[in-house]
Parts: structure tokens; C-alpha cells; sequence
């Protein structure tokens, strides 16, 4: 933006604009309510980014600091050399901090500032964080994905590797919430559900199931959630099948994955794909689809008859 209305701008950083820096959801937020502020008191400004977060954005190696009367550091903690460096670089401006942490009130980092709006600081009271009243933002799908290197069992079918890497590279395009899900269970492992009550607790908290997993596909619909299944081995094999006895259109074979296929039953899966996979849930929960438990005690014969 640089200057409007003949004025010099505003040049807004945090730690989300430094190369080594990183950018958090609250940091990005709190972004946005000083955003927020500044659109609303019709001032020109400038967002530095960190290239490694976004690379189209503007770069500390891209700005003249002559082009800009003010300095605005945004959230976190306010303290080290690099800090110490915009007070430098930018020592002809005036410098506010807001929202953000004071550790060292002495510190250079933090007297370097003309004024410093403190989120929190020894002897201060505390405000809120900035994020807490950014601006609402539109709901984004949330995708558990679930993937699997293993199946060796399929020898030179398995197409598993490849399949992660198109899906994955797919999905991260994507603008939507991904939880990576894993359907093994440990007791002892926090990062792992313990019990198939937890893992479905979560499955039927989401908008899709991405998965080349057969209990990928299983557990989803049971859960009431569509599944945009891949059957990861060439030919098609378990999760192919298992998709048909579910009566489950929205599968693609590895040998056919592509863009086009992925984003067409992304959106079926969304959209009408909701309530199908609602009705299978409901129809394994009234036993409407025969498995092969149903024949297990014929099978069983004379094993199950009371000895005489």
C-alpha cells in the first residue's frame, strides 16, 4: 500500500515477517484486528511477511524504510536482536508495539518502542489477546485424512507411495481444516486414540474422511461421514470392494488419481454425499447390509451346541 492521500504508511510487522520467524494462527489473527483498526481510520500500510510462510508477500528485503512514517509490531513477545535491528533500521519512524508480552522492560527491544500497548507485563494489568476480537471468519471444511505405507501383502500392485504423495500434495492446496487420523490404537501413545469410541468420537465430528484405508472408509461412514476413498493398489483390491458392499460411489483407483477426480468427489462428498453417508451409518446400525458375522453361527456348527 506505501502511501495514500500523499501520506507516508504505516509499515505493520511481528514475528510472523522475520525469514526465521514463524507464523501462528494467533499471531495472524491479531494481524488482523490491527488490520481491522487501521482500514478503519483510513491509513496506508504494509504487511511484511516472512518469504518461508508466504512467499508472494512482501519481504523485509523488499522495503525502503524511507517509504514509511510509522512502525507498528504486532503480538508476541517483545524482545531480541532482531527486534533490536527494526529499532535500528527503522529508527527515523515511530515505533508502537501492540498486544504483545514484555518480559525485560530494560531490554533494548523493548524501550526501542515510542509506545508500547502491552497484552501482558510485570506490574501491568492484562488486556486481551488481539485475536480474541479479530474479525469472524467463514467456516472452513475440516478433513481427517487417513493414509497407509504399509500392505506390503500386495506386492508389485501397491501404488501406496504414490497415492500419499498426489493426495497429500492435493490437499495442501486445499482451504480447509486436515487432522492426519491414524485407525491403529495405543493405549500408551497420547498422540493415538486408545479406543475405537474415541477415534469415531472424532470421525463423526468432521465435514470428510480422506483415506486410501479400507476401516478409513468403514469407520467414516459408520460414523454417519463421507469418505473420499482411493483404493491405493493397482487393479483395485479391498477398499474398492468394500466400497461396493457399503453401496459407496466416491472412490478413485491409484492407476486413475487425479486432480480433477479428487475435486469432483471432494465436492459430492460436501455437498449430497452428507446425507448418503448418513443413511449408510444408519443402515449398518439397523443391520441392514449382510457380513459375514451373519452366517457365523451355521459355520460353526456343532461347536456351538451345549455338550451332552
Amino acid at each position: 500500500m506505501g502511501t495514500v492521500h500523499g501520506r507516508r504508511g504505516i509499515l505493520v510487522t511481528g514475528w510472523f515477517s522475520f525469514p526465521d520467524g514463524e507464523a501462528t494462527a494467533g499471531d495472524v489473527l491479531a494481524l488482523h484486528r490491527v488490520e481491522e483498526v487501521l482500514r478503519g481510520a483510513d491509513a496506508a500500510y504494509d504487511v511484511v511477511w516472512s518469504p518461508g510462510f508466504r512467499a508472494e508477500g512482501l519481504h523485509f528485503e523488499d522495503v525502503d524504510p524511507a517509504a514509511y512514517s510509522h512502525l507498528v509490531f504486532v503480538c508476541g513477545p517483545v524482545h531480541g536482536p532482531q527486534i533490536e535491528a527494526l529499532h535500528r533500521r527503522f529508527a527515523h519512524c515511530v515505533r508502537v508495539a501492540v498486544g504483545v508480552s514484555v518480559v525485560d522492560a530494560g531490554s533494548p527491544a523493548v524501550t526501542g518502542f515510542d509506545r508500547v500497548l502491552v497484552r501482558d507485563a510485570p506490574g501491568a494489568e492484562p488486556t486481551a489477546d488481539l485475536a480474541a476480537r479479530a474479525p469472524g471468519l467463514p467456516a472452513r471444511p475440516v478433513a481427517g485424512v487417513i493414509l497407509t505405507h504399509g500392505q506390503h501383502e500386495y506386492g508389485p500392485r501397491r501404488r501406496h507411495e504414490q497415492v500419499a504423495a498426489a493426495v497429500t500434495r492435493w490437499l495442501a492446496g486445499k482451504d480447509c481444516a486436515r487432522l492426519e487420523l491414524e485407525t491403529r490404537l495405543d493405549a500408551h501413545d497420547w498422540r493415538l486414540c486408545a479406543t475405537p469410541a474415541q477415534l469415531e468420537s472424532v470421525l463423526a465430528r468432521l465435514d470428510v474422511v480422506v483415506t486410501d484405508r479400507l476401516h478409513g472408509l468403514v469407520l467414516a461412514l459408520r460414523a454417519g461421514t463421507p469418505a473420499l476413498a482411493v483404493d491405493p493398489v493397482e487393479g483395485g483390491a479391498k477398499v474398492t470392494a468394500q466400497a461396493r458392499a457399503c453401496g459407496w460411489p466416491a472412490l478413485l483407483a491409484a492407476e486413475e488419481l487425479g486432480t480433477a477426480g479428487l475435486e469432483r468427489w471432494w465436492e459430492w462428498c460436501l455437498g449430497e454425499g452428507r446425507e448418503r453417508a448418513r443413511r449408510i451409518g444408519g443402515g449398518f446400525r439397523a443391520g441392514a447390509r449382510p457380513d459375514g458375522a451373519d452366517a457365523l453361527a451355521e459355520a460353526l456348527g456343532p461347536a456351538l451346541r451345549p455338550a451332552g
